[in-house]
């Protein structure tokens, strides 16, 4: 199944900033084609390159990673929720809250990265699953409309928001 693009009324209009950067096409392979890619070219950046922060107050490349990885995971346990019908309305998650409680800059790249790529395989085998239907079940997150297409819209616009900040603020060959 090949959901088409979400619709505005299936988000928060803050999400538009992703989901306007994801081409047409089968969402699944586009989540399917965007890592493997993605995390290739991470692996060839040095100690200081994963380190850098463009100003104090920013992630470093691996801060990024993970913040990814968290993010992905929540979207994904959200269409997860509506896809299979619970209606009950499901909590904002704070992305600054979340990093003052980990350390992944003390973590490696390839910790980082084997963590999200099961991550994304968890991610690639539910949305490879869902019906027409399921796509479509709408459920409430942060207090605003949802549903599982645009979860993985979200998901895959959300990567491609930080490979663009990482080329353009941080100046990698991502």
């Amino acid at each position: 199944m090949n959901p088409e693009r979400p619709t505005s009324a299936e988000h928060l209009p803050y999400f538009s900033r992703y989901i306007d950067l994801v081409p047409d096409g089968d969402i699944n392979d586009i989540l399917e084609s965007q890592f493997a890619p993605f995390t290739a070219k991470l692996q060839v950046l040095t100690a200081e390159q994963l380190q850098f922060r463009y100003a104090s107050d920013k992630w470093n490349v691996l801060e990024t990673i993970g913040h990814l990885s968290d993010t992905e995971r929540v979207f994904t346990y959200r269409a997860l929720h509506f896809a299979r019908g619970d209606n009950s309305p499901l909590p904002s998650f704070d992305q600054a809250i979340w990093l003052q409680h980990v350390d992944f800059a003390k973590r490696t790249l390839d910790s980082l990265l084997l963590e999200w790529r099961g991550i994304r395989a968890a991610t690639q085998s539910l949305f490879s699953s869902l019906d027409n239907a399921a796509w479509l079940r709408q459920g409430s997150a942060s207090g605003h409309a949802m549903t599982p297409r645009a979860a993985a819209y979200i998901i895959a616009g959300h990567l491609m928001y930080h490979q663009h900040l990482l080329r353009e603020k941080y100046a990698l060959p991502v």
